[in-house]
């Protein structure tokens, strides 16, 4: 193991932890002691202190109560998370956070709820829900695999780009073939599932990008991801 310990924050897990989100900090913490590495796993609350540093943030989703219950703290902390963001720390936001993440969300009654502006993406409520699972094409990941689940409609600003393109599913807005958003080393999306446990791809770039982050040399270890395949393969199966 290595003799320093990876910060891994979760931001908000007692709010923005639904679907199974939470499985997400689990994959990371367990991938990166398979490939050697310590790990460390900080939560952060609202009117916690917030850490000085860390490798690698996760955030999950959450019902438009959580969103509320957050918001005033997030907008706090937000430029700090965008100075973070600009120095390489790799991040992903899944869903509602994935929505605060960009300019903001307007919910089905006309409330706004700002945004931190890390992503160019404004949402809105839709009527229904997208749900069902999705597949992605991705430049850097290949296929991603993962279970969407959300009314909010999302669209990208020209200065955003997608996390992919929408092979199967809704995606951001069920319109424009595109899902999540991507700047920096921060990824956001609304697959959920949790998104990490089927697509090691993605995993282990958030990985690296955290051991790279902390000064350490990535060096990774063989893993068997038979398990992850073969959720790929029944998750792809299966209708929406």
């Amino acid at each position: 193991m290595s003799a320093k310990p990876i910060k891994l924050l979760q931001l908000y897990p007692r709010e923005m932890n639904i679907y199974g989100d939470w499985g997400n900090t689990l994959v990371l913490s367990e991938r990166l002691r398979w490939h050697g590495y310590e790990v460390e796993v900080i939560d952060y609350n609202p009117e916690d202190d917030f850490p000085a540093d860390f490798d690698l943030l996760v955030g999950g989703g959450g019902q438009d109560s959580g969103q509320n219950k957050i918001k005033d703290d997030l907008l706090a902390i937000g430029p700090r998370l965008k100075e973070l963001a600009a120095e390489g720390v790799p991040m992903l936001v899944i869903c509602g956070l994935y929505q605060l993440f960009g300019h903001g969300f307007t919910t089905a009654t006309g409330e706004r709820i700002p945004g931190i502006s890390l992503f160019d993406a404004e949402t809105v409520a839709g009527e229904g829900r997208l749900i069902g699972n999705i597949a992605l094409d991705t430049e850097e990941f290949g296929q991603v695999i993962g279970y969407e689940n959300h009314s909010g409609l999302t669209v990208l600003g020209p200065d955003a780009r997608p996390f992919g393109r929408v092979a199967a599913g809704g995606g951001n807005n069920r319109d424009d073939d595109t899902e999540g958003a991507r700047v920096h080393n921060v990824i956001g999306s609304y697959l959920h599932g949790s998104l990490l446990p089927k697509n090691p791809r993605v995993a282990d770039w958030l990985a690296q990008k955290a051991v790279e982050h902390a000064g350490l040399e990535w060096h990774p270890a063989q893993i068997d991801d038979t398990f992850a395949e073969n959720a790929r393969r029944v998750a792809l199966s299966r209708p929406r």
